[in-house]
């Protein structure tokens, strides 16, 4: 579902992105886990075509990113690290406004925004102003926008990170359904009993650079350590 080539990304004086490549499945959790500055964020801007790749490939769906981007973002919902939600726009508007932008119907709208809210509890703030939300009901009003139109391609770059335990459970078993229906969840976390809990396979990235890919469990084997943490560490030293 996703397949990326020695994708390189240089800024000035920077190289972000060092010939990175790995492929995604349908129905798969790819994670990507690295310290900060590891290339991850622009890793996942560059699939979501916010930035222009230096050279390489990405294919989303079997569309070549480079050649139809709009057709790329179609088939992708993503909740980026600032989640970008409008201040002035209640939360069933910033929902709509992106049910709008994927060309969805007025009713198609209202009943999947219903259903969403419903799973994500959201009722009680769907008509409020976002700017006097808490940073949970920005996350969930930024992960409800990700899945409106149902595209089978998620990005998720930290979806979880300070918010507290009764929302992270919610959002984590939000995205478990999804892998059962069958979506690609590209997931950016920090933190690793999230990435043992729900991906499938994981990339550890560091300086730019795929450093390993696999499962958890093989992973560990590889390593000799017990935990997912302990083999980051042992890839990633300090």
């Amino acid at each position: 579902m996703i397949d990326v080539r020695d994708l390189t990304k240089k800024f000035p004086g920077v190289l972000a992105v060092d010939r990175i490549s790995f492929t995604t499945a349908s129905g798969e959790v790819f994670g990507l886990l690295g310290p900060n500055g590891a290339g991850k964020t622009t890793t996942l801007r560059m699939i979501l075509s916010i930035l222009e790749p230096t050279s390489g490939d990405i294919v989303v769906d079997g569309i070549n990113v480079r050649q139809d981007p709009l057709a790329v973002r179609r088939r992708i919902g993503s909740v980026l690290e600032d989640n970008g939600v409008y201040d002035r726009f209640t939360a069933r508007e910033n929902v709509a406004l992106f049910g709008e932008f994927y060309g969805m119907t007025r009713a198609a709208i209202e009943q999947r925004t219903a259903e969403l809210f419903r799973q994500l509890e959201m009722d009680e703030f769907a008509n409020r102003r976002a700017g006097t939300f808490s940073k949970g009901m920005k996350q969930k009003t930024a992960i409800a926008r990700a899945l409106i139109a149902d595209p089978p391609v998620l990005i998720m770059d930290e979806p979880t990170a300070g918010l507290d335990v009764p929302t992270q459970r919610m959002i984590l078993d939000l995205l478990k359904q999804a892998r059962r229906q069958g979506k690609t969840i590209l997931y950016s976390t920090h933190i690793m009993s999230e990435a043992e809990e729900l991906c499938d396979r994981v990339a550890i990235i560091d300086h730019g650079r795929v450093r390993a890919i696999g499962t958890t469990a093989s992973l560990k084997e590889q390593t000799s350590q017990a935990n997912l943490g302990d083999v980051f560490m042992r890839l990633v030293g300090d």
